[in-house]
């Protein structure tokens, strides 16, 4: 068979495509709700945190997780819990967001070692030439292993990442002053930094982001003739 494979390496091409845009729209779909509702955003978030906590708190007891990587993710869940403080702006040269990032990529490895190593038995070994056994049905199954990375690893910082505002995006107002590093001697200014139906000019950091590589694929589809922009257009 030639033209079944191609059709396969063509099939995953496409659908690997809209899963992308999918991902970018939920994105920013996100964004947009968490523009509209901060308030609540920031109380689903701090109520997220204290959750994650308390299951932690649960597998060490129960379960029998490691208590000092336990402890190290709690740890990092109220370094994440301390970006709400002036939420949902961030300042992105900020220790805390820095540190933040971070220790995002330190718990998902050391999980990844811990979920890795396989666990020893808890039965009696069977023969003196095996005193010792690994667990296999002790071991956690792929499908509790991704909740728990998705849940526990991963949820907070993924719902920070859509719902903070970088700060290079925030228009000078009341209060921006943490970002931005500027005095606003005019209060009567913040009304002209909303928009004409008077909501916040500020971008999240995922909206951000979708935007810049929705403008760098027309730039370079521009450039390289894939289409034509709107400057060719008014010529």
């Amino acid at each position: 068979m030639w033209i079944l494979p191609l059709v396969g390496y063509l099939g995953v091409i496409v659908g690997f495509a809209f899963l992308t845009l999918a991902i970018a729209s939920g994105l920013y779909y996100l964004s947009e709700l968490v523009e509209e509702h901060t308030v609540f955003a920031r109380r689903l978030l701090s109520r997220l945190i204290y959750i994650i906590i308390l299951a932690q708190i649960l597998l060490v007891v129960f379960d029998r997780f490691p208590l000092g990587l336990s402890a190290f993710s709690i740890g990092s869940h109220l370094v994440y819990a301390s970006n709400l403080r002036r939420f949902p702006i961030v300042k992105l040269s900020d220790p805390l967001f820095i540190l933040s990032c971070v220790l995002v990529g330190l718990n998902h490895w050391l999980w990844f070692r811990h979920f890795s190593q396989p666990l020893p038995s808890t039965r009696s070994p069977t023969s003196w030439r095996h005193p010792y056994q690994v667990g296999i049905e002790d071991m956690p199954t792929f499908t509790e292993v991704a909740s728990y990375f998705g849940l526990c690893v991963w949820l907070v910082p993924f719902a920070l990442f859509v719902s903070l505002s970088a700060g290079e995006n925030v228009l000078p107002s009341m209060g921006s002053e943490y970002v931005t590093g500027e005095h606003i001697s005019n209060p009567g200014f913040t009304r002209s930094a909303l928009s004409s139906d008077g909501k916040s000019k500020n971008k999240g950091m995922a909206k951000a982001l979708v935007d810049n590589v929705r403008y760098w694929v027309r730039e370079n589809g521009e450039v390289m003739g894939f289409w034509k922009g709107e400057r060719s257009k008014r010529f």
